[in-house]
């Protein structure tokens, strides 16, 4: 059955930014157009950026920082605030669901747990005001009576977001952020805006301090201004390797702090001792997740020579079979990618393994049943060379491929032999035997039997993957500077915490 109900303008002030706490009017008249992905018509649109809006927008957030309540605030009152905000958006999760499955084409099944993904996430990081140590007492080992260590909110963030998930992912910068003090320019990513101005409403909602939360929406241009305007302190991003370069030796020029969540090409080692069918089926459905449109999949699929072609059918019988269709309708398992321009891109990586030799076991093309929205077949390569495009590079789509390797230490070789490290699993019946492997793999995340990450220890990556780590106690620390401060005697007004 399909739920797809009316497609409505799903944000209320489309045409302003939130800047200073208040709705305000753009510098242009330049507009977005949100497409719907499976219409592939126009959805709503937003404003577009220009120079003197970002700047206005880092210069409220300036102000909240230096002058504002916000970080003058206990963490206890910071994490009240973060549990208000978490409480409006549970109310909002419909309206976030339909945003998400809408822009990006990610399934209802998921995405109708938006408010909750956005309540639960908030609510964990108001959680640690009252177990992380702000504020730790140390003997000083240089001269002085007494110590402390501090950890103070490193300032004004810059928190860029993509469209593959922006309800999790703008929690999981803002959550840390305000917990710590700090304030927050938001920017949005065009195929994407509406998670970001349903947090703007929130925030007014609940009476959040002006300048603490800004949220625009920006082009890659624009998005730079944030990245180099001297007035802010931190930048976490995520989303390609390619621009995460271009940020990192931005940031690099003037020594500014930032988190990059980076791109992968994750390895699913399979060993030897385990069901082909049972791995298969497993990788099959962790590959819709989100379309395939996710950085920590498992889409280098690396198994003995041996057992190569009985997994390349497998997979193909499995994954083949995925149903693609409406992201509303129940019995969808894959919807569409999020823009023309993404659906042209994973076809021409397919069209390029073809080209490089690789065997089409399954898939590579369009749906012949659908004639519009951004859809791709479930596609599946065998005899894929790890050196080659497919091989080397992040597709973000539907597409696996299965690499094969003369014995296990061969295959932890090939897993290891890419710029990437997010994410990679060991398929074995013996946990002994995946405690080893995982500790050869050069990965932020390696998982057991299965497609795994988790935000509430950690998830961040290796090499060209990115810097720093998001979830957790773990994702908080990029947020904070940490103050040595030592004294000739114990302050009257310093209590212990308990």
């Amino acid at each position: 059955m399909t739920i797809t109900n009316a497609a409505t303008t799903p944000v209320q002030h489309g045409d302003r930014f939130f800047i200073g706490g208040e709705w305000v009017k753009p510098s242009s008249q330049a507009m977005f157009d949100v497409i719907d992905s499976n219409s592939e018509e126009v959805y709503y649109r937003v404003a577009e950026a220009a120079p003197d809006d970002m700047k206005r927008a880092v210069g409220a957030a300036r102000q909240a920082f230096d002058d504002g309540p916000w970080p003058r605030m206990t963490h206890a009152e910071r994490a009240d605030r973060l549990r208000a905000l978490a409480a409006v958006l549970a109310e909002r999760g419909e309206v976030l669901g339909q945003i998400w499955s809408r822009e990006s084409g990610v399934l209802y099944s998921l995405t109708q747990h938006a408010g909750r993904i956005a309540s639960g996430t908030l609510g964990s990081y108001a959680a640690l005001a009252d177990t992380f140590p702000f504020e730790e007492e140390r003997a000083p080992t240089g001269g002085g009576a007494f110590g402390l260590l501090v950890r103070e909110p490193v300032g004004v963030v810059g928190a860029i977001i993509p469209w593959n998930a922006p309800v999790s992912l703008i929690c999981h910068k803002i959550g840390p952020a305000l917990l710590a003090g700090c304030t927050v320019v938001l920017k949005s990513s065009p195929e994407a805006p509406g998670a970001g101005y349903v947090f703007a409403e929130a925030a007014e909602q609940i009476g959040l301090p002006a300048g603490v939360l800004n949220v625009v929406t920006a082009d890659r241009e624009v998005s730079e201004l944030l990245v180099t305007d001297p007035r802010v302190d931190k930048i976490t991003f995520t989303g390609s390797t390619a621009a995460g370069r271009r940020i990192a030796s931005l940031c690099g020029e003037r020594i500014a702090r930032c988190t990059l969540e980076l791109g992968g090409k994750s390895a699913a080692v399979i060993l030897d001792d385990i069901d082909l069918g049972t791995a298969a089926t497993t990788l099959a459905r962790a590959e819709c997740a989100i379309n395939g449109q996710v950085c920590s999949s498992l889409t280098r699929v690396i198994v003995t020579r041996s057992r190569h072609d009985e997994l390349v059918e497998a997979l193909a019988a499995s994954f083949g079979q995925k149903r693609v269709g409406d992201p509303f309708d129940a019995q969808s398992e894959l919807g569409p990618l999020v823009s023309l321009r993404q659906r042209d891109r994973v076809l021409g990586y397919i069209a390029k393994g073809v080209d490089e030799g690789a065997t089409l076991a399954t898939g590579g093309g369009r749906p012949a049943d659908l004639e519009r929205g951004y859809y791709v077949e479930p596609t599946v390569f065998g005899n894929v060379d790890n050196g080659s495009t497919i091989g080397r590079e992040e597709i973000f789509g539907p597409v696996l491929t299965v690499i094969a390797a003369n014995d296990e230490e061969d295959a932890v070789r090939i897993a290891n032999d890419t710029i990437y490290g997010l994410n990679a699993s060991v398929f074995t019946d013996d946990v002994d035997r995946a405690r080893a492997v995982a500790g050869q793999l050069r990965s932020g995340t390696v998982g057991h039997n299965n497609f795994r990450t988790d935000f509430g220890m950690a998830f961040g990556g290796f090499k060209q993957s990115g810097i720093g780590r998001e979830g957790g106690v773990e994702g908080l620390l990029p947020f904070l500077e940490t103050k040595t401060v030592i004294l000739e005697g114990t302050p009257v007004a310093y209590a212990p915490p308990s």
